[in-house]
């Protein structure tokens, strides 16, 4: 199998938006909510006002035009086409960064940071500070292409993940990570390849042992609490997708409107907001990201790695390799570092800071350019 690697160029046919307007224009609403808040899932005015924002005002070509301005390629490796964002810095002794996204999120998380990242002179930064970023789009995920069978589990995408940079050229990089993409650069962090120098997660899989809940901490106990909060009123999506992704599948492939609410609570839910999740995302951005579950129907096959990671053993530690921890206060579970340093080995860099959610790097872009930067500093 060739294992080139193909520019991409974002063209959806006018055809595929003609057919998005006309599923919105024929939406069959439920009844309105029985409370008064988001308890019952996203109100319905929340919802038609995104929606209507997306009939009326929503432009897909400027975010098609964003993402081709980056620059996106496409290679095969074990029967997948890997979509990947591939933005070089223009500083030759710059870093090569390789970021993943989870879900319900997609590369767009990452365009406020590809800037300063890549060109950090430009943006308050030294050329000591510059990354390469690559950014690839998870299997099944936006424009990656979708499994045809399963064992798509985290470890084999870190394993892909390992060849992509190799396959790219690079002899010596660091990785990063949030929700499953923590998981990727976690399996990353446990396969040890030689030319991965770090890696930074911002969502650790790391939980509290039964000694550990026998003392803990003020902060450690109101991260159990958020913890217990997610698994009674949280999780139900993450039960769906991990039992019967592919019935779900079904409505979020048929519906645009379901496919939006369905990524929007989460926007709500995860997000360091005031109030509402447009109080931090705009219209615009959530929209981007939805795009790239509706454009190429990946309400299934995302979901599906919810399937393959929870019918085994989600990530083994201890972590031998140097790693760095930034923890946000809004994140869906904030291991403390007394947990933390049990199972890795070499922390490089910690940090809790003040305001952030669970997709820090597109609520918070200025503070986790800086964690980055911190980060890695210690291993360049």
């Amino acid at each position: 199998m060739s294992e080139a690697i193909t520019p991409f160029t974002l063209a959806v046919p006018q055809s595929e938006l003609d057919d998005l307007a006309r599923r919105i224009d024929a939406v069959r609403w439920p009844e309105k909510e029985l409370v008064n808040d988001w308890s019952q899932g996203a109100p319905i005015e929340r919802v038609k006002a995104l929606v209507d924002y997306w009939r009326h005002k929503y432009d897909w070509r400027r975010c098609e035009a964003m993402l081709n301005g980056f620059g996106q390629f496409k290679t095969n490796i074990e029967g997948i086409d890997v979509h990947f964002l591939h933005v070089r810095s223009k500083h030759a002794d710059a870093m090569p960064l390789l970021i993943t996204h989870g879900w319900p999120g997609s590369v767009i998380e990452f365009w406020k940071v590809i800037g300063p990242l890549t060109d950090p002179t430009a943006h308050g930064g030294k050329a000591s500070d510059a990354f390469h970023v690559i950014a690839p789009s998870l299997p099944g995920y936006g424009f990656s292409s979708k499994p045809t069978v399963t064992g798509w589990k985290l470890a084999h995408i870190g394993d892909a993940w390992i060849k992509l940079m190799k396959r790219l050229g690079y002899n010596r990089w660091v990785a990063q990570g949030g929700d499953w993409g923590s998981g990727v650069t976690t399996a990353i962090g446990l396969a040890k390849p030689a030319d991965c120098a770090a890696i930074h997660v911002n969502l650790p899989f790391i939980f509290p042992d039964a000694e550990d809940m026998k003392n803990l901490t003020p902060a450690e106990a109101k991260s159990v609490e958020s913890m217990n909060h997610y698994r009674d009123w949280e999780n139900g999506y993450s039960k769906q997708q991990s039992t019967r992704p592919q019935t779900l599948g079904y409505s979020l492939a048929d519906s645009a409107v379901g496919q939006a609410a369905w990524v929007y609570e989460k926007m709500w839910a995860w997000t360091d907001h005031k109030g509402t999740p447009e109080t931090i995302l705009s219209y615009d951005e959530m929209l981007d990201n939805i795009m790239l579950y509706w454009l190429p129907n990946t309400g299934a096959s995302s979901g599906r790695l919810y399937w393959e990671s929870f019918r085994g053993v989600l990530i083994s530690v201890p972590l031998e390799i140097p790693v760095g921890v930034s923890i946000y206060p809004k994140e869906i579970f904030r291991a403390s570092r007394r947990w933390a340093e049990k199972k890795m080995k070499k922390i490089i860099h910690w940090n809790e800071l003040d305001i952030g959610g669970h997709f820090a790097a597109w609520e918070q872009p200025e503070l986790f350019v800086k964690e980055i930067r911190d980060c890695f500093r210690q291993c360049r």
